[in-house]
């Protein structure tokens, strides 16, 4: 298997709910038979019904809420952009969950969940230099 992700799918409880959070946070995206389809840099993220993607899952719905043991990444290039980011969170109706700080490791990182419960880190890392186009390269960590 090649190490890529191409598209990472939320399940949302209310579709249009969850679309306009993500448009207020200025992602545009396309809404194609009751799923949103956003570019995001080299990848895809998709909004879907949480019921239909489980069962697309073979798995059985469950309820939403509650940490899922998956977070999303946004890096950002400075400090103040993730205090802009978090200011636009709080409007778009998200719920910060770690305020903005400087971590042990040096980075400033914060974190918030969207409507459904989907956790996200903002983070500005100087040692995670972002491209032109927003993709990372994850640098030499010095081990194997």
């Amino acid at each position: 298997m090649e190490q890529r992700i191409t598209l990472i799918t939320l399940g949302v409880c209310d579709l249009a709910r969850a679309k306009r959070f993500y448009e207020a946070l200025g992602w545009r995206g396309q809404e194609v038979e009751e799923t949103v389809f956003f570019q995001a840099g080299g990848l895809g993220l998709v909004l879907w019904s949480r019921d239909k993607l489980a069962r697309d899952c073979g798995l059985e719905p469950g309820p939403a809420g509650g940490f899922g043991g998956i977070a999303l990444a946004h890096n950002v290039r400075s400090e103040a952009e993730v205090d802009a980011l978090l200011a636009a969170v709080d409007r778009a109706g998200g719920t910060i969950t770690k305020p903005a700080a400087t971590n042990a490791i040096g980075f400033y990182s914060s974190a918030f969940v969207d409507p459904d419960g989907h956790a996200w880190e903002i983070a500005y890392n100087p040692g995670f230099a972002l491209a032109d186009d927003g993709s990372v390269t994850l640098p030499d960590f010095g081990g194997e």
